[in-house]
């Protein structure tokens, strides 16, 4: 993650901050040594984090979430040369999870952090991060929407779909190469596929769910014959 507060102006602050905060209280109270166990990471990396915990500010010199991750996803979605409309499309379609802050818009104001949802966490009477939130991202985006296309990683998409109910449609786009009679996903390219479609449904300005089976980039296309109703399979041949 990375800090930006000078690009663009946070529009708002994420819709479950009092449980971020919570959070934040059960990881200042671990020692380094479990904080290191927990993020699964090197001496140098903890140590960066564990003073991110000590200075960390959940309401100031905030970040757009949309601007804050660096990932292989981000890079390929690259939303710093989104234009203002497409700024304001994704303002509208566009979700973010997230381990620490649950759910976040693309404007969210955010500060770095390092918690992914599959850690295993305890808080309060949860054992996880997944009993911790709940049923609760998948209901504010129920709220929003009753059809959802899912371009996450399945350890932040089962958020959603452990709680899908009639009326909700959740579609799955599965990006892969076919090597004999099986469809192959391979973790990095998924990453920058699922990144690719964001930057191009955003530039699309795409309404109609129909419109995705139109995506072309990075040499992949649709496949209807590999497909079925709540997963939509895209090929790079």
């Amino acid at each position: 993650m990375k800090v930006d507060a000078d690009s663009l102006p946070c529009r708002s602050l994420p819709l479950f901050l009092p449980m971020t905060e919570q959070l934040l209280k059960r990881l200042r109270g671990m020692s380094e040594e479990e904080l290191k166990q927990l993020w699964k990471c090197n001496d140098q990396i903890a140590a960066t984090n564990i003073e991110r915990l000590k200075q960390m500010d959940l309401q100031r010199n905030l970040t757009p979430a949309i601007l804050s991750y660096v990932g292989i996803q981000y890079q390929y979605m690259a939303p710093g040369v989104f234009t203002c409309k497409e700024y304001d499309y994704v303002e509208e379609h566009l979700r973010i999870l997230s381990g620490f802050y649950g759910l976040l818009r693309p404007f969210d104001g955010v500060t770095p952090y390092r918690l992914e949802m599959g850690a295993k966490l305890s808080v309060g009477k949860g054992k996880d991060l997944y009993e911790y939130w709940n049923n609760r991202i998948a209901e504010a985006l129920f709220q929003e929407t009753d059809c959802i296309v899912d371009l996450a990683s399945r350890e932040y998409s089962r958020c959603i779909s452990a709680y899908l109910r009639p009326g909700v449609r959740l579609l799955t786009c599965v990006f892969g190469e076919r090597k004999g009679d099986k469809i192959i996903e391979k973790g990095t390219l998924c990453k920058m596929a699922r990144g690719e479609m964001v930057r191009w449904i955003a530039r699309e300005q795409a309404e109609n769910i129909e419109r995705l089976k139109d995506f072309t980039g990075l040499g992949y296309q649709f496949s209807e014959l590999d497909s079925g109703e709540d997963f939509w399979t895209f090929i790079k041949e």
